[in-house]
């Protein structure tokens, strides 16, 4: 039997000092058939002269600088296989994890793969074992910190890790992949969504294991996009009767971002992010639109993936973070069966 066609995309900017020892983690892949296409959005380092010259390896050069999103559709676009993995430029892949993704991927009622992403400095810990999606749309790493062990085994996730996940081509281009909007961060949260709408489930698969040189870090621009893509997604990929039910919640929730912004030094960028919602809402409703359109499954069904906690171990959590959680989980406990009733 022929071996599976995987085309692996890879995204380069700035400095990317793992760029090299990851390309070629991903070329000496086993039991698949591998290009990597390595997409130049800005990188700054001599890597990607290096992997340039590797065999299998292209390298696609966009005018500017697309971010994750846009850079995965620059990638995705060029590929060839029936399969696509997307492979952060840090994170260094075991022999027979693309394969092993891939195994789980073809299966029936599937609709994208995750790696067990392990911590570099300590690859016995996780990075995450697939993200918690917290109803008003919050999503973080998942176990970060925890024994590998205690992740050993196969489970369904409510939302894959961007870091490392494989999807089928041809999934991917119905889907229309990622919007290029998002530019960074929460666009995979919003495919895992669309996904779940689709009947498609998630899956974690412990023994693919990837090695990840995470650094998690907070800027003003993170704050904005983190901020704005949360509402991109609450407000284009929930159904209306979802928005009814939450709406309290959400509005509490804003005003406790607001809150958290002000005393962060990021309420310009919270506001920036209001400001892009209501100056591209023509584009919002066409995005909402379409999300509504491909669902098959309602809310209420997908609601039992989801939590009312936050509780990310990479964060500290800000003052009153114990307060939100008692009151997000009261409300919770009155609006789940409020989704479930048709």
């Amino acid at each position: 039997m022929s071996r599976p066609q995987v085309s692996a995309v890879m995204l380069a900017y700035g400095a990317e000092p793992y760029l090299v020892d990851a390309a070629r983690a991903v070329l000496a892949s086993t039991g698949v058939e591998i290009e990597l296409i390595v997409v130049d959005n800005g990188c700054t380092g001599d890597g990607i002269d290096v992997v340039k010259g590797f065999a299998g390896v292209r390298v696609v050069r966009p005018e500017e600088n697309t971010g994750y999103s846009g850079g995965c559709r620059v990638g995705a676009a060029e590929a060839t296989g029936e399969w696509l993995a997307f492979v952060n430029s840090d994170a260094v892949v075991a022999p027979d994890a693309l394969a092993k993704t891939v195994a789980v991927a073809g299966e029936p009622g599937v609709g994208a793969v995750m790696a067990s992403i392990r911590l570099a400095e300590n690859p016995d810990l996780i990075n995450t074992s697939g993200n918690p999606l917290h109803y008003i749309g919050l999503s973080w790493a998942g176990g970060n910190g925890q024994p590998a062990s205690a992740h050993a085994r196969r489970t369904t996730v409510p939302s894959i890790s961007g870091c490392c996940f494989v999807i089928n081509r041809a999934l991917w281009r119905e889907l229309d992949g990622f919007a290029a909007e998002y530019f960074a961060y929460h666009e995979d949260t919003e495919i895992s969504l669309r996904l779940w709408q689709r009947g498609l489930r998630q899956e974690y698969v412990p023994d693919a294991v990837v090695v990840h040189h995470y650094e998690f870090s907070r800027n003003k621009l993170k704050h904005y996009l983190l901020e704005r893509n949360r509402l991109i997604s609450l407000l284009t990929a929930y159904e209306t009767r979802t928005l009814v039910v939450l709406a309290p919640m959400l509005l509490l929730t804003e005003a406790a971002m607001l809150v958290a912004a002000l005393l962060g030094g990021w309420a310009r960028e919270k506001a920036r992010g209001w400001r892009w919602l209501w100056t591209n809402r023509a584009w919002v409703r066409a995005r909402r639109r379409q999300l509504q359109q491909e669902r098959m499954v309602p809310d209420g069904i997908i609601a039992e993936l989801m939590t009312a906690k936050v509780d990310p171990s990479n964060v500290e959590s800000p003052p009153g973070m114990g307060v939100f959680n008692v009151i997000a989980a009261g409300y919770w406990a009155l609006a789940k069966p409020l989704l479930r009733t048709r």
